[in-house]
């Protein structure tokens, strides 16, 4: 939360969202300009005033949902918290309906995740990247006891993503940090080009032996491929056969998976036994985000199963441009093909958006566009 707030989040905006919770006499938060190991930043505290902090997971729910929130800060926050409840259920032993927070249910872990919801969709960031994540070492008290870094719920949540061990001694990722982590980043250790353009600093209230100071960037980021025949990292395909759900639930549905972290969705029409129409949901994603689109998909539809298959992903080489064209500024990506010669395709959103300003038909717009483009790039 301060991070973001120290990147650009307006505070006032950020306590005005997150009035719709309606827990506003609970708690209040306090941001401060302060300094770590001389690393300038902001500094949050959520002071509750209620000390009540053993919450049911559909009492959670149950909140956001009331809350009138923007659609991607509810499925943000309601993404963060199911991927708790998955953790606490494996950990435990028991169903989701079961789950029974303990410290994140607490008002301030409440707030930590729907403010960080909240400072994300601000942003409406197309990728999401992070290093390793680093958990710390010792011990730490939970409320099931004293159990070796990181706590049991945290390492569950960082399942199949990059961690280091040891740089500090002490807790340094919590359950509530790892489930922002895991449900909003996009990429981890990423191998492209980004270019920050502005940073912000949250600083932590332990002390360690390197400065506890969040860091965060925005900018821009040009992924790197490795050539024609491209499949560094592997991926899967995740299926479920529908017949059940109104054909307006799909849409919706396929937004939850995007926002997930599917890179494609499609639909196959089918015919299941005793002769039932259906539709066939296919999702592909990078194989870390597995769990979390799995979960979209199984939250977002009537589905009570889902089929998961790993593949190779072979993608030719890429370069993004944008040019300039009598109607405006145009994204374009580039691909080299196997046998050396290149093609090119302009960005239908940009298109559409500038056929919109400029009061002309889509067609015409695409045609000019390209037309300019060619000029330019043949």
């Amino acid at each position: 939360m301060s991070a973001l707030v120290d990147l650009g989040v307006p505070p006032d905006w950020l306590q005005d969202q997150l009035n719709k919770l309606t827990l506003s006499g609970e708690y209040n938060i306090e941001l401060s300009a302060e300094k770590k190991m001389g690393i300038a930043g902001t500094k949050a505290r959520v002071h509750a005033k209620d000390q009540h902090d053993h919450r049911h997971h559909s009492t959670i729910v149950s909140l956001l949902q009331k809350a009138n929130l923007e659609p991607g800060v509810e499925r943000r926050a309601l993404a963060m918290f199911h991927a708790i409840a998955v953790a606490e259920a494996k950990i435990h032993d028991i169903d989701i309906e079961a789950v029974h927070f303990h410290e994140v249910g607490a008002i301030d872990s409440i707030i930590d995740i729907t403010a960080a919801a909240i400072a994300i969709e601000y942003f409406q960031p197309d990728h999401i990247l992070c290093s390793a994540v680093e958990v710390g070492s010792g011990y730490v008290d939970c409320a099931h006891g004293r159990f070796p870094v990181p706590a049991p719920a945290t390492q569950e949540l960082l399942s199949g993503i990059p961690c280091t061990y040891g740089t500090v001694t002490g807790e340094s990722t919590t359950p509530t940090g790892a489930a922002i982590v895991a449900v909003n980043v996009t990429e981890f250790l990423p191998k492209g080009a980004f270019s920050p353009e502005k940073i912000g600093y949250g600083i932590g209230h332990k002390d360690f032996e390197i400065p506890n100071v969040f860091r965060v960037a925005l900018g821009e980021y040009q992924p790197i491929t490795t050539g024609t025949s491209s499949a560094t990292e592997k991926h899967v395909k995740i299926e479920a056969n529908i017949d059940d759900m109104t054909p307006e639930a799909f849409e919706p549905l396929a937004e939850a998976l995007f926002q997930a972290g599917a890179v494609d969705i499609y639909f196959t029409p089918i015919v299941m036994k005793k002769g039932r129409p259906a539709q066939m949901v296919s999702a592909l994603c990078a194989e870390h985000l597995q769990s979390k689109v799995s979960a979209a998909l199984l939250n977002h539809s009537s589905t009570i199963g889902l089929r998961t298959f790993p593949f190779d992903k072979t993608v030719l080489e890429r370069e993004a441009l944008t040019l300039t064209t009598t109607l405006g500024e145009v994204r374009v990506k580039r691909v080299v093909q196997p046998n050396g010669q290149t093609r090119w395709k302009s960005e239908h959103d940009d298109v559409q958006a500038l056929a919109l300003k400029a009061g002309i038909d889509y067609p015409s717009a695409k045609r000019l566009i390209d037309f300019e483009i060619g000029t330019q790039i043949d």
